[in-house]
């Protein structure tokens, strides 16, 4: 069982074509493991890394506010905020 604290995620938008979810990392948060069900698009509203943990291996991201990025589905991971601030990025997810 990790210790890390949770990332908190805020629904937006929910219909039968997207989810809009905000996620919001305090320093060190995580998601928890999780598979992605969709293909989903990232736009981070904070610059700094995630760890990305995942059964290959970790791996750190640097992401920019602003500039999105494309996953398709079937992504399996646990996201690290590796910041000693707060992250957030907005996800939607394509249905």
């Amino acid at each position: 069982m990790s210790t890390r604290p949770p990332a908190v995620p805020t629904v937006q938008v929910k219909n039968e074509r997207v989810i809009v979810t905000e996620w919001r990392f305090p320093p060190g948060g995580e998601t928890g493991w999780h598979r992605h069900g969709y293909d989903y698009v990232v736009v981070p509203q904070s610059t700094g890394k995630l760890l990305l943990e995942t059964r290959e291996g970790n791996t750190e991201a640097s992401l920019v506010a602003g500039q999105a990025y494309y996953r398709a589905e079937g992504v399996e991971h646990n996201v690290v905020n590796a910041n000693d601030y707060e992250f957030v990025f907005v996800e939607t997810e394509i249905l």
